[in-house]
Protein backbone atom coordinates (compact mmCIF):
# COMPACT_ATOMS: atom_id res chain seq x y z
CA UNK A 1 0.00 0.00 0.00
CA UNK A 2 1.15 3.52 -0.75
CA UNK A 3 0.03 7.00 -1.78
CA UNK A 4 0.47 8.14 -5.37
CA UNK A 5 1.58 11.65 -6.26
CA UNK A 6 -1.02 14.34 -5.57
CA UNK A 7 -2.66 15.78 -8.67
CA UNK A 8 -4.18 19.23 -9.17
CA UNK A 9 -7.74 19.25 -10.44
CA UNK A 10 -8.47 21.55 -13.37
CA UNK A 11 -7.38 22.42 -16.90
CA UNK A 12 -3.71 21.71 -16.25
CA UNK A 13 -1.08 20.22 -18.53
CA UNK A 14 -0.64 16.48 -18.07
CA UNK A 15 2.62 15.22 -19.53
CA UNK A 16 2.28 12.75 -22.40
CA UNK A 17 0.56 12.35 -25.75
CA UNK A 18 -3.08 11.67 -26.53
CA UNK A 19 -4.87 11.40 -29.87
CA UNK A 20 -7.07 14.44 -30.57
CA UNK A 21 -8.81 15.74 -33.70
CA UNK A 22 -6.31 17.59 -35.89
CA UNK A 23 -6.07 21.25 -34.93
CA UNK A 24 -8.18 20.79 -31.80
CA UNK A 25 -5.77 20.26 -28.90
CA UNK A 26 -7.18 20.28 -25.38
CA UNK A 27 -6.70 23.82 -23.98
CA UNK A 28 -4.88 24.03 -20.63
CA UNK A 29 -3.83 26.77 -18.22
CA UNK A 30 -0.41 28.38 -18.55
CA UNK A 31 0.16 28.09 -14.78
CA UNK A 32 -0.11 25.29 -12.26
CA UNK A 33 -1.56 27.12 -9.25
CA UNK A 34 -4.24 25.23 -7.36
CA UNK A 35 -7.85 26.20 -8.02
CA UNK A 36 -9.42 26.36 -4.52
CA UNK A 37 -12.94 25.38 -5.61
CA UNK A 38 -11.57 22.30 -7.42
CA UNK A 39 -8.78 21.31 -5.06
CA UNK A 40 -6.56 18.29 -5.62
CA UNK A 41 -6.76 14.52 -5.86
CA UNK A 42 -4.83 12.21 -3.52
CA UNK A 43 -4.88 8.59 -4.78
CA UNK A 44 -4.05 5.99 -2.12
CA UNK A 45 -3.70 2.44 -3.37
CA UNK A 46 -3.81 -1.08 -1.96
CA UNK A 47 -2.46 -3.69 -4.39
CA UNK A 48 -3.09 -7.43 -3.98
CA UNK A 49 0.02 -9.03 -5.51
CA UNK A 50 -1.49 -12.53 -5.65
CA UNK A 51 -4.71 -11.62 -7.49
CA UNK A 52 -3.39 -8.64 -9.50
CA UNK A 53 -6.26 -6.57 -8.15
CA UNK A 54 -6.03 -3.04 -6.76
CA UNK A 55 -8.20 -0.68 -4.75
CA UNK A 56 -7.63 3.08 -4.95
CA UNK A 57 -9.27 5.64 -2.70
CA UNK A 58 -9.12 9.17 -4.13
CA UNK A 59 -9.00 11.69 -1.30
CA UNK A 60 -9.69 15.41 -1.47
CA UNK A 61 -8.26 16.70 1.81
CA UNK A 62 -4.85 15.63 3.19
CA UNK A 63 -2.61 12.57 2.91
CA UNK A 64 -2.71 11.69 6.60
CA UNK A 65 -2.39 8.48 8.61
CA UNK A 66 -6.15 8.44 9.14
CA UNK A 67 -6.67 8.61 5.36
CA UNK A 68 -4.19 5.76 4.80
CA UNK A 69 -5.84 3.46 7.34
CA UNK A 70 -9.32 4.39 6.14
CA UNK A 71 -8.26 3.40 2.61
CA UNK A 72 -7.08 0.07 4.00
CA UNK A 73 -10.37 -0.34 5.85
CA UNK A 74 -12.39 0.40 2.69
CA UNK A 75 -10.36 -2.15 0.74
CA UNK A 76 -10.88 -4.85 3.36
CA UNK A 77 -14.62 -4.23 3.71
CA UNK A 78 -15.18 -3.92 -0.04
CA UNK A 79 -12.81 -6.54 -1.44
CA UNK A 80 -10.34 -8.19 0.94
CA UNK A 81 -12.86 -9.79 3.28
CA UNK A 82 -14.78 -11.20 0.30
CA UNK A 83 -11.65 -12.57 -1.41
CA UNK A 84 -10.21 -14.09 1.80
CA UNK A 85 -13.20 -15.00 4.00
CA UNK A 86 -11.21 -17.25 6.33
CA UNK A 87 -8.25 -14.96 6.84
CA UNK A 88 -7.07 -14.13 10.35
CA UNK A 89 -3.81 -12.40 9.36
CA UNK A 90 -2.88 -9.62 6.97
CA UNK A 91 0.59 -8.82 5.62
CA UNK A 92 1.20 -5.22 4.55
CA UNK A 93 4.25 -4.06 2.62
CA UNK A 94 4.79 -0.30 2.49
CA UNK A 95 7.42 2.44 2.37
CA UNK A 96 9.26 3.60 5.47
CA UNK A 97 8.17 7.24 5.16
CA UNK A 98 5.15 9.37 4.43
CA UNK A 99 1.73 8.77 5.94
CA UNK A 100 2.56 5.09 6.59
CA UNK A 101 6.11 5.63 7.87
CA UNK A 102 7.48 3.40 10.61
CA UNK A 103 8.53 6.42 12.68
CA UNK A 104 5.07 8.00 12.58
CA UNK A 105 3.41 7.33 15.92
CA UNK A 106 -0.10 7.93 14.63
CA UNK A 107 0.37 5.10 12.08
CA UNK A 108 0.88 2.59 14.90
CA UNK A 109 -2.02 4.16 16.78
CA UNK A 110 -4.55 3.91 13.93
CA UNK A 111 -3.69 0.36 12.81
CA UNK A 112 -4.78 -1.33 16.09
CA UNK A 113 -8.27 0.15 15.61
CA UNK A 114 -8.50 -1.55 12.25
CA UNK A 115 -7.08 -4.77 13.72
CA UNK A 116 -9.78 -4.72 16.41
CA UNK A 117 -12.56 -4.07 13.88
CA UNK A 118 -11.42 -6.73 11.42
CA UNK A 119 -10.13 -9.32 13.90
CA UNK A 120 -6.91 -9.58 11.89
CA UNK A 121 -3.37 -9.88 13.16
CA UNK A 122 -1.66 -7.23 11.03
CA UNK A 123 1.98 -7.75 10.11
CA UNK A 124 3.69 -4.69 8.62
CA UNK A 125 6.98 -4.82 6.71
CA UNK A 126 8.43 -1.43 5.78
CA UNK A 127 10.88 -1.26 2.90
CA UNK A 128 14.30 0.06 3.99
CA UNK A 129 15.03 3.76 3.43
CA UNK A 130 15.83 4.62 -0.18
CA UNK A 131 14.25 1.49 -1.66
CA UNK A 132 10.68 2.65 -2.27
CA UNK A 133 11.10 2.29 -6.04
CA UNK A 134 11.13 -1.49 -5.51
CA UNK A 135 7.68 -1.38 -3.94
CA UNK A 136 5.56 -3.54 -6.27
CA UNK A 137 2.67 -1.08 -6.16
CA UNK A 138 4.84 1.52 -7.90
CA UNK A 139 5.55 -0.42 -11.10
CA UNK A 140 2.51 -2.74 -11.15
CA UNK A 141 -0.16 -0.11 -10.44
CA UNK A 142 0.87 3.53 -10.18
CA UNK A 143 3.00 3.57 -13.33
CA UNK A 144 0.11 2.14 -15.36
CA UNK A 145 -2.31 4.72 -13.95
CA UNK A 146 0.08 7.47 -15.07
CA UNK A 147 0.33 5.95 -18.55
CA UNK A 148 -3.44 5.59 -18.80
CA UNK A 149 -4.16 9.27 -18.15
CA UNK A 150 -1.11 10.79 -19.86
CA UNK A 151 -1.92 13.81 -21.98
CA UNK A 152 -5.39 14.20 -20.43
CA UNK A 153 -6.23 17.16 -18.19
CA UNK A 154 -7.67 15.95 -14.88
CA UNK A 155 -10.62 18.31 -14.86
CA UNK A 156 -12.59 16.78 -11.96
CA UNK A 157 -12.40 14.13 -9.26
CA UNK A 158 -14.87 12.09 -11.27
CA UNK A 159 -12.47 12.09 -14.22
CA UNK A 160 -9.63 10.95 -11.94
CA UNK A 161 -11.71 8.11 -10.47
CA UNK A 162 -12.89 6.94 -13.90
CA UNK A 163 -9.40 7.00 -15.43
CA UNK A 164 -7.96 5.05 -12.51
CA UNK A 165 -10.75 2.47 -12.67
CA UNK A 166 -10.16 2.04 -16.43
CA UNK A 167 -6.49 1.17 -15.94
CA UNK A 168 -5.51 -2.34 -16.97
CA UNK A 169 -2.45 -4.30 -18.15
CA UNK A 170 -1.66 -7.31 -20.29
CA UNK A 171 -1.42 -9.39 -17.12
CA UNK A 172 -5.08 -8.63 -16.37
CA UNK A 173 -4.83 -5.93 -13.70
CA UNK A 174 -8.22 -4.89 -12.32
CA UNK A 175 -8.63 -1.63 -10.42
CA UNK A 176 -11.51 -0.43 -8.28
CA UNK A 177 -11.46 3.32 -7.61
CA UNK A 178 -13.77 5.44 -5.52
CA UNK A 179 -13.88 8.97 -4.14
CA UNK A 180 -13.35 9.57 -0.43
CA UNK A 181 -14.91 12.97 0.37
CA UNK A 182 -14.14 12.88 4.10
CA UNK A 183 -11.97 15.43 5.89
CA UNK A 184 -8.65 14.32 7.37
CA UNK A 185 -7.17 17.15 9.45
CA UNK A 186 -3.42 17.37 9.92
CA UNK A 187 -1.58 17.83 13.19
CA UNK A 188 -3.22 15.03 15.19
CA UNK A 189 -0.94 14.07 18.09
CA UNK A 190 -0.58 10.73 19.86
CA UNK A 191 0.40 10.57 23.54
CA UNK A 192 2.88 8.19 25.17
CA UNK A 193 0.02 6.41 26.94
CA UNK A 194 -1.67 5.72 23.60
CA UNK A 195 1.51 4.19 22.19
CA UNK A 196 2.28 2.15 25.31
CA UNK A 197 -1.16 0.55 25.19
CA UNK A 198 -0.62 -0.98 21.74
CA UNK A 199 -0.09 -4.75 21.53
CA UNK A 200 2.80 -4.53 19.07
CA UNK A 201 5.20 -7.44 18.60
CA UNK A 202 8.50 -6.44 16.95
CA UNK A 203 10.20 -9.11 14.84
CA UNK A 204 13.72 -10.33 15.49
CA UNK A 205 14.94 -8.83 12.19
CA UNK A 206 14.79 -5.01 12.31
CA UNK A 207 11.86 -4.91 14.69
CA UNK A 208 11.48 -1.17 14.19
CA UNK A 209 10.40 -1.80 10.57
CA UNK A 210 8.89 -5.29 10.87
CA UNK A 211 6.22 -5.92 13.47
CA UNK A 212 2.83 -7.50 14.11
CA UNK A 213 -0.15 -5.79 15.73
CA UNK A 214 -2.48 -8.20 17.48
CA UNK A 215 -6.24 -7.69 17.79
CA UNK A 216 -7.67 -7.96 21.34
CA UNK A 217 -9.55 -11.17 20.54
CA UNK A 218 -6.42 -13.05 19.41
CA UNK A 219 -4.42 -14.35 22.36
CA UNK A 220 -1.56 -16.21 20.69
CA UNK A 221 1.00 -14.26 18.62
CA UNK A 222 0.98 -14.61 14.86
CA UNK A 223 3.91 -16.41 13.23
CA UNK A 224 6.76 -14.14 12.21
CA UNK A 225 7.04 -13.33 8.50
Amino acid sequence: MDAKKKELIGEFKNVGREWEPKGQPAPVNVHDFIVPRLGKAIPYGIYDTERDVAWVSVGQDHDTISFAVESLRRWWDGDGALAYPGADQLLISCDCGGSNGYRVRAWKHELPRFAKESGLAITVCHLPPGTSKWNKIEHRLFSHISMNWRGRPLTSHEVVVNLIAATTTRSGLKVHAELDPRKYPKGVTVSDNDINGIDLLPHAFHGERNYTIMPPQMSSPAPEV
